[in-house]
């Protein structure tokens, strides 16, 4: 009879719900942790969208600091304008280029760019600064003319360029990033 094989089963079936009911607390404990979706709304309800579009991004000098700010504009605001701002992003950026590969001669024949940023994010009506972090970023890419290639010339004038480009981009999502990490909670 089945009350036979519960009491036989018993044990076993106690700690199955045991554990069911175990795993269903602690599902819901874990509902209330303070995770939830980066792009979702942020912690006083708004929509992070709108919030990040209240970022100014101030000018970073260079032609590299112009196509990461150019990149955190599109990013933020998603290429729709902004709002009338709330914060203004200040970013510090630090280029340098190493030599990866050298030949026999002594001529490079790749680098790598990296980008380091210092950035800061300013709430504008009392000018204090709410968040800062460090990002950085690589690149790297070849030059054709020290291997003795002729007609290089383009190449090792572009390949520079596309690494700026490519690091500055990933830089900027990087940032943009981290800066919607903070807004979804602090905004």
């Amino acid at each position: 009879m089945w009350w036979r094989d519960l009491s036989r089963n018993g044990g076993r079936l106690l700690r199955c719900a045991a554990a069911v009911g175990f795993a269903g607390l602690l599902s819901l404990g874990a509902g209330g942790c303070g995770f939830h979706p980066l792009y979702g709304p942020t912690a006083s309800g708004a929509n992070l969208s709108e919030v990040m579009r209240t970022v100014e991004v101030a000018n970073i000098p260079s032609r590299t600091g112009q196509q990461v700010r150019n990149e955190l504009i599109f990013g933020t605001t998603g290429g729709n304008g902004g709002l009338p701002p709330v914060y203004r992003l200040e970013v510090v950026l630090r280029e340098a280029v190493r030599n990866a590969l050298i030949t026999t001669s002594g001529l490079p024949t790749s680098a790598i760019l990296q980008l380091d940023a210092e950035y800061r994010l300013v709430r504008i009506k009392d000018n204090e600064v709410v968040f800062k972090a460090y990002s950085t970023s690589e690149a790297g890419y070849n030059l054709v003319g020290a291997t003795g290639n002729a007609g290089s010339v383009y190449g090792d004038t572009r390949a520079p360029l596309d690494a700026e480009n490519r690091a500055a981009r990933t830089l900027a999502d990087t940032i943009k990033t981290r800066l919607a990490a903070y807004l979804s909670s602090a905004a």
